[in-house]
């Protein structure tokens, strides 16, 4: 833990508002979360010039100070891409409420009746780096589950992030919802100032680079959801359909290189390899992919070496490492030995080698003959994700509304005291389940 910070009187004030609405938040029903939500995707909407302007802006400042290519293309918005997130936030809308949701309903005994029900968080501390759709999605999956959301953006969108925030507040001005619930900070002391907010805010989830977001677990006594890195894997199989995985590393690498979700190492079974390497390397070639092999590879290939650095970088560029395995085996442990445990996958037309594949591998998705950029919430039908989560323990992977949700134990009885079930005498429970 860093040296103590003092947090400003203005950023408390902030987040008790935040925390107040969202306990106003919590009790609305899901037809005026849902009309909210609605309203906002409205806003959005009216605020497209605003918004892509401001974003024209950070762009422009961003190239200025040689902001890396990466984060470029996660910080540009075009009129396209905020359609998409758009469609994202009313999907959100049609999603089922997580919250109120009845998980056990029990007869403890005869007029004592226990209930596990669904419920916010309460309030969620989200810092992210250039993404400024992001806003969209967070805000949306925070008031549909309930709950209030502070925001953070990178300096790089401040401007864009300020206009969507605005159009957001603006659209639940006209709503039951009170648009405290989604605040943004602007400044980089803020950071660490949300950081130290363990009174009001419950959930910490940051959205970066590997160096950020153990800069933010080292700095906060707040749980933190989050992943660190994005080394995802595609491993073809001896037994694999060459132009099915053709098809499937180009998707998972050039679609979306700045993606999390975006293929780094490529392992390839030596049996396959003589075949297969020059036909898939040609395609990555002819899309401008960087291509780096370990010994084995560079005897078939004649691309640059590969180093042990390269089994550990996150490229997020059109960079790939391949490396040749003799094994199923010798693939698994090396995707368990270097792999970040965010989406790792296999392509293979043996059943038995895919099942090991998924059995094996330790990664929040494994996947069998398709793309790993499907690791997405929207793409899961979760309407939209804040993140994704590679710690073992739930939420893993893309995080949406059941991922902001928590539950409660709700106990009703009629004068019911713990002492009747104690002593000599001692009446039993019945534990008859009454279901949901």
């Amino acid at each position: 833990m860093t040296t103590t910070h003092i947090i400003t009187p203005s950023l408390i004030a902030i987040a008790q508002q935040t925390r107040q609405a969202s306990r106003s938040l919590a009790v609305l029903s899901t037809d005026a979360k849902n009309q909210a939500i609605e309203v906002i995707a409205q806003a959005l909407e009216s605020a497209t010039p605003d918004i892509l302007a401001a974003n024209a802006a950070d762009c422009e400042g961003a190239e200025a100070g040689g902001i890396p290519k990466a984060l470029y293309a996660r910080l540009k918005l075009d009129e396209n891409k905020l359609k998409g997130a758009v469609a994202g936030v009313r999907d959100v809308g049609r999603l089922q409420d997580p919250v109120g949701v009845v998980q056990i309903h029990r007869e403890l005994d005869e007029g004592l009746i226990m209930k596990r029900v669904s419920c916010p968080l309460g309030v969620l501390g989200v810092i992210f780096e250039a993404r400024p759709d992001a806003v969209m999605q967070i805000s949306t999956l925070a008031i549909k589950s309930g709950n209030g959301v502070i925001l953070k953006g990178g300096q790089e969108a401040v401007r864009s992030c300020t206009q969507i925030v605005k159009a957001i507040r603006q659209g639940l001005a006209k709503t039951e919802v009170d648009p405290n619930v989604v605040q943004l900070l602007t400044t980089r002391e803020e950071t660490l100032e949300l950081l130290k907010l363990e009174q009001y805010v419950d959930l910490i989830i940051p959205r970066g680079s590997n160096s950020f977001v153990r800069f933010v677990q080292d700095n906060t006594r707040i749980p933190v959801l989050g992943h660190a890195e994005g080394i995802c894997h595609i491993y073809v199989d001896e037994a694999a359909d060459i132009d099915k995985a053709i098809a499937i590393i180009i998707d998972a690498k050039t679609q979306y290189p700045a993606a999390c979700n975006a293929i780094e190492t490529m392992l390839v079974h030596h049996s396959i390899a003589p075949k297969f390497l020059p036909l898939v390397a040609d395609a990555l070639l002819g899309r401008n992919v960087e291509l780096r092999g370990d010994e084995q590879t560079l005897q078939i290939l004649d691309i640059k070496p590969a180093t042990e650095a390269d089994w550990v970088t996150e490229y997020s560029d059109l960079i790939l490492a391949i490396k040749i395995v003799d094994s199923l085996e010798e693939a698994i442990a090396h995707i368990n030995i270097y792999g970040s445990r965010h989406t790792d996958a296999i392509v293979t037309e043996n059943p038995k080698a895919a099942a090991t594949f998924l059995a094996q591998v330790d990664a929040a998705g494994v996947y069998h003959n398709c793309s790993t950029r499907f690791a997405d919430g929207f793409r899961y039908g979760f309407g939209a994700e804040v993140g994704i989560s590679t710690q073992k323990m739930p939420p893993r992977g893309p995080v949406g509304l059941e991922g902001l949700v928590t539950y409660k134990y709700q106990i009703t009885g009629d004068g019911h005291i713990a002492a009747t079930y104690t002593g000599a005498n001692a009446k039993q429970f019945t534990h008859k389940n009454l279901g949901n």
